[in-house]
């Protein structure tokens, strides 16, 4: 049974407020349509099921705005029954709906926990990134760079490519972007290599250089985990997300206002 301090933080993630703010909307939706419905409003009756859908996703918006949720949330939960009607009349088979699904789950798998979504980054950024590593080492001791959240594996397959004197990992939580970035890497013989996992349970310590191209929501938390693990002289580098309150060393654009890339130094 999962322990109560797990449910409590899964509570609080904004996918499963959002599902919980659709459950909540039904009964006051019913209760609203019912009401409306016994004026007998010339423009209101007879009630049809699309009109349904617009009050319950104009109640779920306004309990969304209401408990703070970001903006697009509110989006989300109006177009939500919109969505459930459109798909009922269209009549679509079942297993479409299972398949999707779990066609997202491999795709996305916690993100509703993570609040990490799929973000790509390009090979400009690779390069940028590539241009603050330190030259080969003489010591025989190889630097160790990881890309957590790495995707598809682009940019770890990319800097495995370039610098054939460093080792570079890349971890990724969901199942699908690490089998495609896994199969790339066995396919060309790179010597990159992709753990499957959630970056929060790694030791920092054990690299020189983290990567991450992760979202707003996690930054700070990433910032407490890099500066009580890596050691001295490591470096964390974040594309287009800063940290609150910590000043990077660096700010590199690629281009003329392009995203940024943030660099700390330990």
């Amino acid at each position: 049974m999962p322990s109560p301090s797990y449910l409590s933080r899964l509570v609080r993630t904004p996918a499963v407020r959002a599902l919980l703010v659709q459950c909540g909307a039904a009964p006051l939706t019913l209760a609203l349509v019912y009401l409306l419905a016994s004026l007998r409003l010339p423009w209101f009756y007879p009630v049809n099921y699309l009109t349904v859908a617009v009050i319950h996703g104009l109640v779920a918006a306004a309990i969304t705005w209401r408990v703070g949720l970001a903006p697009w949330w509110r989006v989300i939960e109006f177009l939500f029954p919109l969505a459930v009607l459109a798909a009922l009349a269209l009549q679509l088979p079942s297993w479409i709906f299972l398949l999707v699904f779990v066609i997202l789950l491999g795709w996305y798998w916690s993100t509703f926990r993570t609040q990490v979504p799929y973000y790509p980054s390009n090979p400009a950024v690779w390069d940028a990134v590539r241009q603050q590593l330190p030259p080969p080492s003489t010591s025989g001791k190889p630097l160790r760079v990881i890309d957590i959240g790495s995707g598809l594996g682009g940019f770890v397959l990319y800097l495995a490519r370039v610098r054939p004197d460093i080792e570079v990992v890349g971890i990724e939580l969901a199942p699908f972007p690490w089998l495609y970035s896994w199969l790339r890497a066995r396919l060309s013989g790179s010597r990159a290599r992709f753990i499957r996992g959630d970056y929060e349970q790694l030791d920092f310590g054990q690299f020189n250089l983290v990567f991450a191209y992760l979202s707003p929501a996690v930054m700070g938390a990433l910032w407490r985990k890099a500066e009580a693990e890596m050691c001295p002289g490591d470096t964390l580098i974040s594309y287009e997300f800063a940290i609150e309150g910590r000043m990077p060393e660096l700010v590199i654009h690629t281009t003329n206002g392009s995203t940024p890339l943030y660099k700390w130094c330990f």
